[in-house]
C-alpha cells in the first residue's frame, strides 16, 4: 500500500487532545476552528486519548467547559479501544478490572461481565484509587490463567503538584509480581488507530494523526500508515524530534495552522 504523500489527499481526521487541542483545560489556539470546519465540511474525525478514566460523554463535557463542541461519538479513549479489542477476543467475556468509569462502563457495553472469579481477563486502567487488595487479586489471577490487558502504557500521570503513578507503573509492579507481561492496547500500539478508523469507517491511506509526542502519536501513526502531523504545542520541540530515527511527514507550530489551510507539504 502506498502510503499518504500530501495532506491533499486527506479525507479523515484523527487527533490528540492533551497538547494538541487543549492544555491545561484551555483550549489551543485554532482548536475550535478547526472541529468547527470538519464538523461544517462533514469530514469523518476522532478525538484521540489515552486517558481510561473517563467516559467519551465525560470528556466531551470537559472540552466543552474549555470551550471545544465534542460530541462524544467524536471522541476514542484507550479505554474504548480496549473494550471493542476484547469484545473480537472473547464475545460476552468476563474481566476483573482495575480502573474507573471509562473502562468499567466501555467493557459493560461490549457486553462483558465484572468477576472475580476465574475471569478471561484481568484489565488494567487509569485510577487516582489504586488499591493493594485490587492488585494482590490481579496478581493471583493472572497466575491462574487470566490474560493480563492494560488499557494504556503511560508509566506517569500530570497534576497541579507534580506527575503521579499511572497505568504503566502499576502494570509494571504487576509484571514484576508474575512474571507476565500485559498486551497494551492504547498509543503507541497501532491497534488504537484501527479501531478508531474502523469507527468512523475511514481508511489508512487517505487519515492523517495529529500529535504531540513522538514516541506515541507519531510513531504509531506512521505504523498504522497514516499521514502524520506533529503540532509543537504540547511537549515537543525540534531537540525532542531529533532524538528519534523516524519523522512525521509534517511539523507545524499548532493546529492554528491547519485551519482553511491550502494543502501544502513542509519540508523537514
Amino acid at each position: 500500500m502506498e502510503r499518504l504523500r500530501g495532506r491533499d489527499e486527506v479525507e479523515a481526521w484523527l487527533t490528540d487532545m492533551d497538547g494538541v487541542l487543549v492544555h491545561e483545560n484551555h483550549a489551543l489556539p485554532g482548536a475550535a476552528e478547526l472541529l468547527q470546519q470538519w464538523e461544517d465540511a462533514g469530514t469523518p474525525y476522532l478525538v484521540l486519548t489515552n486517558n481510561s478514566i473517563f467516559t467519551a460523554r465525560d470528556l466531551s463535557a470537559r472540552l466543552r467547559a474549555s470551550g471545544l463542541n465534542v460530541p462524544e461519538e467524536r471522541i476514542w479513549t484507550s479505554a474504548l479501544a480496549t473494550a471493542d479489542f476484547l469484545k473480537q477476543q472473547v464475545p460476552g467475556g468476563s474481566a476483573f478490572v482495575i480502573g474507573e468509569a471509562g473502562i468499567l462502563t466501555a467493557l459493560h457495553e461490549a457486553g462483558f461481565v465484572m468477576t472475580e472469579t476465574d475471569p478471561d481477563f484481568v484489565v488494567v486502567g487509569e485510577t487516582r484509587n489504586y488499591s493493594f487488595e485490587a492488585i494482590t487479586k490481579a496478581i493471583r489471577l493472572i497466575g491462574k490463567g487470566a490474560r493480563f490487558i492494560v488499557t494504556n502504557p503511560d508509566a506517569t500521570g500530570p497534576s497541579a503538584e507534580g506527575p503521579l503513578p499511572a497505568t504503566g507503573a502499576i502494570a509494571a509492579l504487576i509484571t514484576k509480581a508474575t512474571g507476565k507481561e500485559p498486551y497494551v492496547v492504547g498509543k503507541p500500539n497501532p491497534m488504537m488507530f484501527r479501531s478508531a478508523l474502523n469507527t468512523i469507517g475511514a481508511h489508512s491511506e487517505n487519515t492523517a494523526m495529529i500529535g504531540d509526542r513522538m514516541d506515541t502519536d507519531i510513531v504509531a501513526g506512521i505504523e498504522a500508515g497514516l499521514h502524520t502531523v506533529l503540532v509543537l504545542s504540547g511537549i515537543s520541540d525540534q531537540r525532542e524530534i531529533e532524538k528519534y530515527p523516524f519523522r512525521p511527514d509534517e511539523i507545524l507550530q499548532g493546529v492554528h495552522e491547519l485551519v482553511a489551510a491550502e494543502p501544502r507539504e513542509t519540508e523537514l
